[in-house]
């Protein structure tokens, strides 16, 4: 039986990737981790409403699964300019969901990162991205599988308007640009990360634009 968890199963990607989860034979059970029930219907589908700040709750609440994607991600927007609460989301929520998952078992992590992501960063974004990386990285899971997209294309349910610009801007001279800055679709991600899901390969690895276009 091959079991998974889903953290951002309400954003772009993780919505995505849900739906993959559910549509792929070899997937026998999805938990999803939520703040607010999303409401999904499926026989192999399980939400928890998870407490993230109440850390005793969060560990009660997490279920014995082989793998963990991770999709979470805020904006400065969403969170006022505070960035400790950033940090709360895009940091505390993966980190002791991996830690929480190799009590449980969890042979495998993958995760949606940055492009860029690097811990010696000036930029709080990239270097928050990249403490993320390598936390997780340094935990002794099977593999770890890094997602590192740069624009995402996808209609999101919250509206961003500087992201809309750049899309609109992007997709047409996305050939342009070099590999990694190109512009992505979010279900090629999902698609990615599926992929990386059924990988026998040991280690750590890092998805570019160039890996995640294989699939």
């Amino acid at each position: 039986m091959h079991s998974v968890l889903v953290l951002g199963a309400s954003g772009l990607i993780g919505s995505q990737l849900t739906q993959l989860l559910l549509d792929d034979n070899s997937i026998d059970k999805v938990y999803l981790l939520l703040r607010k029930p999303l409401h999904l219907q499926h026989p192999k589908l399980e939400e928890r409403i998870i407490d993230f700040s109440d850390l005793e709750n969060y560990k009660t609440n997490f279920p014995e699964v082989d793998t963990i994607f991770c999709c979470i991600g805020t904006t400065q927007k969403l969170v006022k300019g505070d960035n400790d609460l950033y940090r709360r989301i895009d940091f505390d929520i993966p980190v002791n969901a991996a830690r929480f998952g190799l009590i449980k078992g969890t042979k495998k992590y993958i995760i949606v990162s940055a492009i860029s992501a690097n811990s010696k960063s000036n930029n709080f974004y990239i270097k928050l991205k990249g403490q993320v990386e390598d936390a997780i990285a340094a935990l002794p899971f099977e593999s770890v599988h890094i997602m590192r997209p740069s624009l995402l294309l996808g209609k999101r349910k919250e509206f961003r308007l500087a992201e809309r610009i750049f899309q609109a801007i992007m997709k047409p001279l996305n050939f342009l640009f070099p590999d990694k800055y190109k512009a992505i679709e979010s279900a090629e991600v999902a698609a990615a990360m599926l992929k990386a899901d059924k990988s026998n390969e040991k280690g750590v690895h890092i998805y570019s634009y160039r890996e995640m276009k294989k699939n």
